[in-house]
């Protein structure tokens, strides 16, 4: 298993996801807020209507984890506790995909992700 990296990135994403339901319910949060926002960064593909290049940088902009890990660290040390369960949805969602093996888009077509090519 250690030598199938395709297979470690399905393992940390379920990690990712399993540990941002844990974080979710310790803070208590909405489950409403969580279910209507979990599929949100999805609506990112909607870029590939332009182009499959603009529609790649928009899609990866949001399935990245750098941006909500920097989000909750604001919403933790600024302290600004309103914008934790967004970060926590956010990157749920991100550790969903790569759970399931969604992964980031090249700009060629949507189907071309970074786990296909591992």
């Amino acid at each position: 298993m250690l030598t199938k990296p395709r297979w470690l990135l399905h393992l940390e994403g379920a990690g990712i996801f399993a540990l941002t339901l844990v974080l979710y319910r310790a803070g208590q949060f909405h489950w409403w807020l969580f279910a209507l926002l979990l599929l949100a960064p999805d609506l990112f593909m909607l870029g590939y209507v332009a182009n499959p290049k603009i529609g790649s940088a928009a899609y990866n902009l949001v399935h990245t984890s750098s941006v909500p890990i920097l989000l909750l660290g604001v919403a933790v040390l600024a302290p600004l506790p309103v914008l934790e369960p967004y970060a926590l949805i956010w990157l749920a969602h991100i550790g969903m995909d790569r759970m399931l093996g969604y992964g980031l888009k090249y700009p060629t077509r949507f189907r071309d992700t970074h786990l296909q090519h591992v």
